[in-house]
């Protein structure tokens, strides 16, 4: 499932891919053969990851871009076809939460996170389709939550945001699977990362609360996560569409605790 080829001659773009698990995506992409586009706000650490890739011996391109402006999400996924030649894969995985309860919630707040979540995803979706659809193939994978059908308290946002997501996965994969496209999502679980440690668990009594509800007894790893999502993105999965694959030891179907609001949040 990981052999080194498997994405030789493939082309991915990918969002959120400067930090966590989107570099995780682009660093396993580039390690199985792809040319990959990297694309988030933050110029500086798109050239750090496309410097790891370079040093694999693979290609990268960097696309510094605010995935919540339409015009710069279509200039920016026809600039790479052409100088790719071809578009095989999108991740969407830039991502903006904070936790807040939600009479709380100010509409810019409100906006701010279903902008990054729900309206970029879907500007890079149709954007990447028109393309995808033109020459016969392709895939499309989002991450998502699974707040966004169990419910989580404190990310009314973010969990309104990943639903759309869901639903447009589903519908996507309806639309455009006579045409050889999949669509599919991902929901990891918690999964160990430097974000992670400082926002979820910034103590030794937060870690034991999350793992808990873990019936795995642990965190995921960002290689184990982005592993399960490259098998959705290969020729393995082709017939796989619609489909929301959960990569969290179990965690959510033992969702009964939640975390109390901490004020503090991720973007990208």
């Amino acid at each position: 499932m990981t052999s080194p080829g498997r994405f030789t001659g493939k082309v991915a773009f990918v969002t959120g891919a400067g930090t966590g698990l989107g570099r995780g995506f682009a660093l396993r992409l580039a390690e199985q053969g792809a040319t990959v586009a990297l694309a988030a706000r933050r110029t500086d650490r798109l050239e750090a990851v496309a410097a790891e890739i370079t040093a694999l011996g693979g290609r990268a391109i960097v696309v510094p871009l605010d995935i919540r402006d339409a015009v710069a999400v279509g200039e920016a996924i026809d600039s790479v076809v052409e100088q790719a030649g071809r578009l095989d894969v999108l991740i969407n995985n830039a991502a903006g939460n904070f936790l807040v309860r939600a009479e709380e919630l100010t509409p810019n707040g409100f906006d701010a996170v279903v902008g990054i979540v729900l309206h970029g995803s879907a500007y890079c979706s149709m954007a990447a389709g028109r393309h995808m659809l033109r020459q016969g193939s392709g895939k499309i994978l989002s991450t998502v939550a699974s707040y966004a059908w169990v419910g989580g308290p404190y990310t009314v946002h973010s969990a309104a945001a990943k639903a759309g997501v869901i639903a447009m996965t589903k519908t996507l994969a309806v639309e455009w699977g006579p045409g050889n496209v999949q669509v599919n999502a991902l929901c990891p679980g918690f999964v160990d990362t430097d974000q992670s440690r400082e926002v979820l668990w910034p103590t030794e009594d937060g870690v034991q609360r999350i793992l808990r509800r873990i019936p795995a007894g642990r965190f995921g790893t960002i290689e184990e996560v982005a592993d399960a999502g490259l098998y959705l993105c290969s020729s393995e999965a082709d017939y796989v569409t619609g489909e929301t694959l959960t990569v969290d030891g179990g965690e959510w179907l033992n969702s009964g605790a939640f975390l109390p609001p901490s004020g503090r949040g991720t973007s990208e």
